[in-house]
């Protein structure tokens, strides 16, 4: 029994009437619960009727790096009262992006100060509502919008605690964010053959310290990298990662379920 911790049932990619057998598929290879998250306003709502009809999915709610310029300036006054919603785990996905560039009109200074102010803002609506954060950091280069997210998380980590998703840094950022009280997840590119510095971070950590998650529809696990990915893939990365830390499937399903399950609200 597996938990996809952070994909995106409402995606475009993902067609509405496809919702069902993407949902069969996870099940028959053992991922019996899904977190998919919202990433603007506009979604919200077609998350929250997946999982209005889908017990085993779950929502998180917040604004992506990438859209924060479209996001109103009363946004949060948007995203809370939702958070009472029974069918809402987290917030999220929120973040830093110093991946891409600034829309038109914008300068990287200021898109990014934006990005810095609504990660904040989330941390803040977290914790008012008892909830914990997903984020998302991505850089060109180094690792710079990590470093900068762990900076905000620190000034929050004695009340909210955060998962950096889709990891792909070092051993030595992962254990910064788990030593706040947060977690890592880990999700395709674990299992890509020029990313095995990934599957080593893996491999280093302690059982309950990070999660699984697919981001689906992107980033699909080796041999299906480059096509759609779907929460069934958890399995693929789940069974490269086992055969990393030299456990059985089952032993790193009840690993990562725990954490999965302290970490989200109404899990279980």
């Amino acid at each position: 029994m597996l938990t996809d911790s952070h994909c995106h049932l409402a995606s475009h990619k993902f067609p509405p009437e496809e919702v069902q057998a993407l949902l069969e598929r996870a099940e028959q290879a053992g991922v019996t619960r899904i977190v998919s998250l919202a990433t603007s306003l506009d979604d919200i709502e077609a998350n929250l009727a997946i999982a209005a009809d889908h017990p085993q999915v779950h929502v998180c709610i917040g604004i992506h790096p990438c859209d924060v310029h479209h996001a109103p300036e009363d946004v949060m006054d948007h995203l809370r009262p939702h958070l009472a919603d029974s069918r809402v785990c987290a917030v999220g996905e929120t973040g830093l992006d110093y991946y891409h560039p600034a829309p038109e009109g914008w300068s990287e200074e200021a898109f990014r100060q934006l990005q810095r102010k609504l990660l904040e803002a989330h941390f803040v609506m977290a914790k008012e509502a008892g909830l914990n954060v997903v984020i998302h950091t991505r850089d060109r280069n180094g690792d710079a919008s990590f470093q900068d997210a762990l900076v905000i998380y620190r000034r929050h980590a004695s009340s909210v605690r955060a998962v950096f998703h889709c990891f792909i840094s070092t051993e030595e950022n992962a254990r910064a964010v788990i030593d706040l009280g947060g977690l890592v997840s880990f999700g395709g590119v674990a299992t890509f053959k020029n990313a095995p510095e990934v599957l080593a971070v893996t491999s280093s950590l302690n059982p309950g310290e990070f999660m699984l998650e697919t981001d689906s529809p992107y980033l699909a696990p080796h041999p299906h990298r480059g096509q759609r990915n779907e929460p069934a893939h958890t399995r693929i990365v789940a069974e490269k990662i086992a055969q990393a830390r030299h456990h059985s499937l089952e032993s790193l399903a009840r690993e990562t379920n725990r954490a999965a399950f302290g970490f989200f609200r109404g899990i279980e």
